[in-house]
């Protein structure tokens, strides 16, 4: 193992040695492959990746988007999504982890916006992992502005954070995460704090049916100290279009993946059957017409959700290459608009491919593959949680109304 993450770390650094991208990227699939061997038994027993995510450290696929001059791997939108794929099928929950942190280490990149604290994109280019607490039960509305009940009080030469967020997803796990919170004057705003600062209670307490393992459960904010520069005051709202897209395309790069996964494993069911029904077409299970009618649905849909994330990364590709030669507002607003539309249509697609495809699996393993020791059911259980988490049939009504009167799609989050 410790070859295989010398080897991604050279491969970043050497760049006269590894001339695009896509070689410095290619150099991550046999830590993928690792993380894949054991992703049944972490989901099974419920084993936190914390060894897994110590290499993906190591290896700083954080920094995934930043300059090969700084210590990234200056990926692209389209390639950035497909390594979320990749590590999608290999684990999503691992996969999954770094929803937050791409949408939040994007708002400073290039290291030239204002507003935010250097130490934060220093730690991404160390490998290190931005999660995210924001989510209030007891709030009247899921998303937009204000009402938030956590609030962040002056004291001192400094403030103090308290309140609870729930569904902190990777906060457990991370070095720092992004709270948002209201200030005075009923200020929407945001910190990133350490998450291991006193104070900072985080609890285990995520009970989802799927994605087990993503770090997601309670975060208790008690008399937290904040600095004066490690909040984030925007001259736009809290959620900028954009990143707060990036975070729904993840989701969906991540059901991909277990997309990917649930071919990989049907394959395997079938080739790996040494009988098959007395009455079925075929004795061989893999002659057998129907497995294989199955079988190439299913990897059909892989083929098409493939396709469709990488033309959602490039509708993404344009709007950061805008923001980077300095566009104007009305022109980034229009382009986040294109994002979101290819996101939300994403999403719409390959939830529904992720979803067919998990329960087809199981008609190509027989009761074999139904059995706990194969765990088949946790590429279902995953692809529905994720599916959960901001439903299908909104984004499709949303996307009506688009199309058929160019109402454009919220800005406030989930989009």
């Amino acid at each position: 193992m410790t070859d295989i993450l010398t080897s991604a770390r050279e491969t970043i650094s050497r760049d006269t040695s590894f001339q695009s991208t896509a070689s410095r990227l290619s150099a991550l699939q046999p830590l993928f492959d690792e993380i894949a061997a054991d992703s049944a038994t972490r989901d099974g027993e419920r084993v936190h990746p914390l060894d897994v995510l110590d290499k993906l450290r190591e290896a700083r696929f954080g920094a995934i988007r930043f300059p090969v001059e700084d210590g990234g791997y200056g990926a692209s939108w389209r390639e950035t999504l497909g390594a979320i794929v990749k590590l999608g099928e290999a684990d999503s929950s691992v996969a999954h982890v770094f929803r937050n942190h791409l949408l939040v280490s994007e708002r400073f990149i290039t290291g030239r916006e204002p507003g935010y604290n250097p130490k934060w994109r220093e730690a991404v280019l160390r490998g290190e992992i931005i999660a995210l607490a924001t989510t209030e039960l007891d709030r009247k509305q899921t998303g937009g502005k204000g009402g938030l009940k956590t609030l962040l009080t002056p004291d001192g030469d400094g403030f103090l954070l308290n309140g609870t967020k729930f569904y902190s997803t990777g906060t457990l796990y991370a070095e720092w995460t992004l709270v948002r919170a209201t200030g005075p004057g009923e200020e929407d705003l945001s910190v990133i704090i350490p998450a291991d600062r006193e104070g900072v209670e985080r609890v285990d307490d995520w009970d989802g049916i799927g994605q087990k393992v993503t770090g997601s459960g309670t975060t208790n904010l008690h008399n937290v100290r904040v600095a004066a520069d490690e909040i984030i005051r925007d001259d736009r709202p809290y959620v900028q279009p954009f990143s707060s897209t990036i975070a729904q395309i993840v989701l969906t790069a991540v059901n991909a993946g277990i997309l990917r996964a649930v071919l990989r494993d049907s394959r395997a069911l079938v080739l790996g059957r040494t009988r098959n029904f007395y009455f079925a077409p075929a004795p061989v299970a893999a002659d057998d017409p129907l497995l294989q009618q199955t079988i190439g649905r299913i990897a059909s849909e892989v083929f098409a959700a493939d396709h469709i994330i990488a033309a959602t990364g490039d509708v993404f590709d344009i709007y950061a290459r805008a923001r980077d030669a300095g566009a104007d507002d009305e022109t980034l607003i229009r382009l986040a608009h294109d994002a979101s539309v290819a996101a939300a249509k994403a999403k719409v697609i390959i939830d529904e491919f992720a979803l067919r495809s998990a329960n087809a699996a199981f008609e190509v393993g027989g009761a074999t593959a139904a059995t706990l020791r194969k765990n088949l059911d946790r590429h279902w259980r995953n692809a529905r949680t994720l599916s959960s988490h901001n439903p299908s049939a909104y984004k499709a009504q949303l996307l009506g109304a688009y199309d058929l009167n160019g109402t454009t799609l919220p800005t406030l989050g989930f989009f």
